[in-house]
């Protein structure tokens, strides 16, 4: 169908794929912690954003500059290391809690912050665009991999089986912040260990060779 090899394979590597941590997980994962639920769906919908950014890419060949060209590899993936530690040395840095922020209540502008933070945080990760363009062709006949339909039909099931998963952490996830917000010093840690994680990743992707 549409040139698709093994479907129901691919559904099942799209499923465990998307249980390994990585970025993604965990800015959803403390969006939703410390600010609740609608921060941890609009973060979820910002990061599925930039997946649609790359299956696009991926679908009509554009993610090939960021596989042939070193120097713009580089520069992206510099960019986003950057954009990770920017993030994580301004919540290090935030005077309020994340409780704090929590219980204030948030308004459009903030949600919309979040949500295009997510956008970044993936679109600025090269290695997720070349994942696609690698993953993605091995279900595909080699006879219809220069069009465009069996890269998005397969990019589409990816997003979807994402989403639920995402879904999944913010539900689960947002369940904690009652319980924290009871413990006073559970607000200022999340808090620190979210600005150092978002740290440790952007350094992992500036200095990793692979």
């Amino acid at each position: 169908m549409f040139g698709i090899e093994n479907y129901p394979g691919f559904i099942m590597a799209a499923f465990i794929l998307n249980l390994t941590p990585g970025v993604d997980t965990m800015y959803i994962l403390t969006r939703s912690v410390s600010q609740g639920k609608s921060a941890g769906l609009v973060s979820v919908a910002g990061i599925m954003s930039g997946c649609v950014v790359h299956v696009l890419c991926a679908a009509f060949g554009l993610s090939l500059i960021l596989s042939t060209s070193a120097t713009i590899f580089t520069l992206v993936k510099w960019a986003g290391a950057l954009y990770l530690i920017y993030l994580g040395l301004k919540t290090l840095l935030e005077k309020n809690s994340a409780f704090d922020m929590a219980s204030s209540g948030y308004g459009v502008m903030n949600l919309s912050k979040i949500y295009k933070q997510g956008i970044l945080t993936n679109v600025l990760n090269p290695k997720v665009g070349l994942f696609f363009l690698s993953f993605l062709p091995q279900f595909i006949r080699p006879d219809h991999i220069t069009g465009p339909t069996p890269f998005l039909i397969l990019g589409g099931t990816f997003l979807v089986t994402g989403t639920l998963w995402c879904l999944f952490l913010t539900w689960t996830a947002a369940l904690m912040t009652n319980t924290l917000r009871n413990n006073r010093l559970a607000g200022p840690l999340l808090q620190k260990l979210s600005g150092v994680i978002f740290i440790g990743f952007g350094l992992k992707i500036a200095f990793d060779t692979n």
